[in-house]
């Protein structure tokens, strides 16, 4: 029914940056918020950034200052710009979304299927 997709990862080096992009499609009704999380090996995921559709942002403290999310709600598609990246941020990166379908009421979580994100140092 709704499926996100995601682009945009690959390798980089220290200080580089990068531009990941998630669209979302299907049956949509309506996207209440939007984020992205990362899981290094070894680690458990974390959030990263989100962004409700009122616009209210959140950051983890690691990438405040460096990483920005933003939404264009006419392509139900989130961003996150990635600038001056650490080895530290290497990663696979998820898009999630909570978002409401036309066919059943309420809201659900769906995640895209991952990005790697590669910082060399």
């Amino acid at each position: 029914q709704v499926q996100l997709v995601e682009s945009g990862g690959g390798l980089v080096q220290d200080g580089g940056s990068l531009r990941l992009s998630c669209a979302a499609s299907g049956s949509i009704f309506s996207i209440y918020a939007s984020g992205w999380y990362r899981q290094a090996p070894g680690k458990q995921r974390e959030l990263v950034a989100r962004i409700t559709s009122g616009g209210i942002i959140i950051y983890a403290d690691s990438v405040k200052g460096r990483f920005t999310i933003s939404r264009d709600n006419a392509k139900n598609t989130v961003y996150l710009q990635m600038n001056n990246l650490k080895p530290e941020d290497t990663a696979v990166y998820y898009c999630n979304a909570a978002i409401a379908t036309i066919e059943a009421p309420g809201k659900y979580d769906y995640w895209g299927q991952g990005t790697q994100v590669t910082v060399s140092s």
